[in-house]
């Protein structure tokens, strides 16, 4: 299913229109959307305060009815905001499921502090704890990043020790 429009700037560069995603668009993915965050939050061992925080600060009533409504199969329709979050989320669990075939170790990575930009000093979850829909989008951009060879991870400054020959276990 296909939410965002994408078209070509006048540049031949893609862009998409979030203007023309329609509340049809929005309510087709807001329960599935809601649905997945929760199950992929809750893996990440995030509180229900925290869980909020990445959504924009629902009200705790607001967001159990939003989780009664999409466990009952009702209709839902989030704002863009939240569902861009959520997107968000979904993008950087798909990233770390990518990166890292360990869990232990993917979450070791997220929670843990780095040094190196954009971080400086937080984990990458204290960065997106930062409530703004930037800071989500700005730990996902670095994950697709890394993903796709722009960036280096770790790097000298992450303070977090690269892998060595050392480190692999062939059992």
């Amino acid at each position: 299913m296909r939410v965002a429009h994408i078209h070509e700037t006048d540049h031949g560069v893609p862009s998409v229109n979030l203007e023309l995603i329609t509340d049809k668009d929005r309510r087709d993915v807001s329960a599935p959307g809601l649905k997945a965050f929760k199950v992929i939050t809750d893996r990440w061992g995030l509180s229900e305060a925290q869980q909020r925080i990445l959504l924009g600060e629902p009200s705790r009533s607001t967001f159990y009815g939003w989780l009664a409504k999409a466990a009952r199969g009702d209709d839902i329709t989030l704002s863009l905001d939240t569902l861009l979050r959520i997107s968000n989320v979904l993008g950087i669990h798909k990233a770390l499921t990518i990166l890292f075939t360990v869990d232990a170790e993917a979450m070791t990575w997220f929670k843990g502090q780095h040094n190196g930009q954009p971080f400086v000093g937080q984990s990458p979850l204290d960065v997106m704890l930062n409530g703004k829909p930037d800071d989500l989008s700005t730990v996902r951009r670095y994950l697709d990043a890394w993903r796709g060879g722009l960036r280096g991870a770790p790097d000298t400054e992450s303070g977090v020790a690269p892998v060595t020959s050392e480190d692999i276990v062939w059992a």
